[in-house]
């Protein structure tokens, strides 16, 4: 149970922190440029889901290393 724990609580902080740096990285994107003026709040909206989808799938793909590199040894077994 322990270990299940861990597991979480490592996740839930890996997603956080890879939203936090692909809201980051999407700043230097001028969105604007490419919505229709008067549209400020649906631009927000994208960048906030765009943040959400690319920082999640980036996470994902680290967990996913991170766990399968702990289940090798057991290759060797």
């Amino acid at each position: 149970m322990i270990a299940l724990g861990q597991q979480a609580i490592i996740s839930m902080t890996s997603h956080i922190v890879f939203i936090i740096i692909t809201w980051y990285a999407l700043q230097g994107l001028h969105i604007e440029a490419i919505i229709r003026k008067g549209r400020v709040f649906e631009a927000r909206l994208l960048l906030i889901l765009l943040t959400i989808a690319i920082g999640s799938t980036v996470s994902n793909f680290f967990l996913d290393l991170l766990f399968w590199s702990r289940q090798t040894p057991y290759l060797f077994s």
